[in-house]
Parts: C-alpha cells; sequence; structure tokens
C-alpha cells in the first residue's frame, strides 16, 4: 500500500479551507441576521442622525444568502458522500 502525500496534503488543504469559509459565512449569517432583529426592534428609529429605514431588510437578506451558501456547500458535500 502506497499513499500519495501531495494528494493527501491537497486534500486536507482544501478540505480546511472549505471548512473555514463555511464557518465564517455562517458567522456572518448569524451577526446579520441579530442586525436585522435589532432593526426590527427600532422601527423608523434614528442612529446618530440617520434614519436607516431599509437596513433591517438588507441584513436580513444577507443573512439569507449566508445561510443558503452554508447549506449549498453542505448539500454539495452530502453529494460528493453519497454513491449514485
Amino acid at each position: 500500500m502506497d499513499i500519495e502525500w501531495g494528494s493527501l496534503g491537497g486534500v486536507l488543504g482544501v478540505s480546511l479551507g472549505i471548512t473555514v469559509v463555511v464557518v465564517v459565512m455562517f458567522s456572518l449569517g448569524i451577526a446579520a441576521w441579530s442586525r436585522a432583529e435589532a432593526y426590527g426592534e427600532r422601527s423608523g428609529a434614528t442612529r446618530r442622525g440617520v434614519l436607516h429605514r431599509g437596513s433591517g431588510t438588507v441584513a436580513a437578506a444577507i443573512a439569507m444568502v449566508c445561510f443558503a451558501a452554508c447549506l449549498a456547500v453542505a448539500a454539495y458535500g452530502i453529494d460528493l458522500i453519497i454513491p449514485d
């Protein structure tokens, strides 16, 4: 039995990179979701003299995009694991 260390290192690098990307995307989604809730609680309120009417909607949209990206990566990984 022979191990191709270069291929093993490549798989390790890609796996580590994708893991970091998914964790960061999920964290950004959680942060955006909490920001959307905070804007929803004080709808119409001003912050530092600037009116943020659509910011809650934008933050919620960013959160959904982040969560969708995490879901897509997980679905692709499951598709790779499960044989056809």
